[in-house]
């Protein structure tokens, strides 16, 4: 991780945070491109990229037609030749028509031209459910493009780590999936230095230190894991919550200590359950350190359902107490 320019921090939303991080990596290097739907004028549907047409210009911050396949082929020639875009999706619901793109030229892009190419572009996008959207808005089907070698795949959770990451990801030769989650675009503030710094993709953060069992997860569901933890904690249950970050490449090595230490283990996302990562890092559990295991390890998912509007929101999403019935049933097993 890279120190910040200046000592000075501020108190930043994520989104402020998502904004800040493109400030500082555009006003560094005059190849980095913002474009996509209404990002320039508008400032982009969650205002993201607010400030930055008036800054850098059209030229450098470009609002595209309604075409997601466009506009990500677009931002593949000119990371091909040289410049760093970063194109933004308006939903995660709306990057199917850019999939084919995405997996069959921007992550192939360095095989295919056997290293004369690479491809340094970033696509955005915010993700997730909680905020009452419309259909088409509220997806998480993150291990679609984990699944695609020559991408990596970074979701952060916190303020700080948002401009780190974001950073992070806009400076890597290779394409990055970056997913924003939306529900905690605005749910609260965090310490951010005001200067550029870097946090180093592929390594995952111990959220809470603990004994008893091992909790995996990211983005939004960090926030509702960590208070389950917290609440547990009450009740003699030490809890150790491990944020993944870069789902891929996923950091094996701290799944594998955490679990080492604590023998028990529960994933949570919000992407409904068949195929989800949880899949994965029971997997790497399984393959790596089976002999340290004490009992079978819990998914506190999303349903195997379209994501419901409204009413059964909250109910689709894992909440704290739902994480704590796992967790109970795993540490008593």
């Amino acid at each position: 991780m890279s120190t910040a320019e200046s000592g000075k921090t501020e108190s930043l939303t994520l989104v402020q945070s998502v904004r800040d991080a493109l400030y500082g990596e555009m006003s560094r290097n005059e190849d980095v491109i913002v474009m996509g739907e209404d990002v320039g004028q508008n400032g982009g549907v969650f205002r993201a990229t607010q400030g930055l047409y008036e800054e850098f210009g059209e030229e450098r911050v470009i609002d595209t037609p309604l075409a997601e396949s466009g506009i990500v082929g677009t931002a593949v020639g000119m990371a091909a030749y040289g410049l760093r875009p970063v194109p933004e999706m308006q939903f995660m619901g709306f990057i199917y028509p850019a999939f084919d793109q995405i997996v069959s030229h921007a992550a192939r892009l360095r095989t295919r031209s056997r290293g004369r190419f690479t491809c340094p572009m970033v696509v955005r996008a915010p993700y997730g459910g909680g905020i009452r959207a419309p259909e088409h808005h509220s997806e998480s089907t993150e291990t679609l493009f984990v699944h695609q070698p020559g991408l990596k795949v970074v979701i952060p959770s916190t303020p700080y780590d948002t401009k780190g990451l974001l950073a992070a990801a806009i400076r890597d030769p290779d394409p990055v999936v970056f997913l924003e989650p939306k529900l905690i675009y605005r749910a609260f503030r965090g310490d951010v230095p005001e200067g550029t710094y870097t946090v180093e993709l592929g390594e995952a953060a111990v959220r809470r230190e603990g004994s008893d069992i091992s909790v995996f997860t990211w983005g939004a569901m960090t926030r509702p894991t960590v208070e389950a933890a917290e609440n547990l904690a009450e009740e003699g249950i030490d809890c150790e919550v491990v944020d993944l970050r870069t789902l891929s490449p996923l950091d094996e090595e701290t799944i594998v200590e955490s679990f080492k230490k604590t023998g028990r283990a529960v994933v949570v996302h919000e992407a409904p359950k068949t195929g989800g990562l949880a899949g994965e890092v029971i997997a790497t559990i399984q393959e790596e350190v089976l002999l340290y295991q004490e009992a079978p390890i819990g998914r506190v998912t999303g349903f195997d359902v379209p994501f419901p509007l409204y009413a059964l929101e909250d109910y689709y999403l894992p909440e704290a107490a739902r994480i704590e019935d796992e967790i109970r049933e795993t540490v008593e097993f």
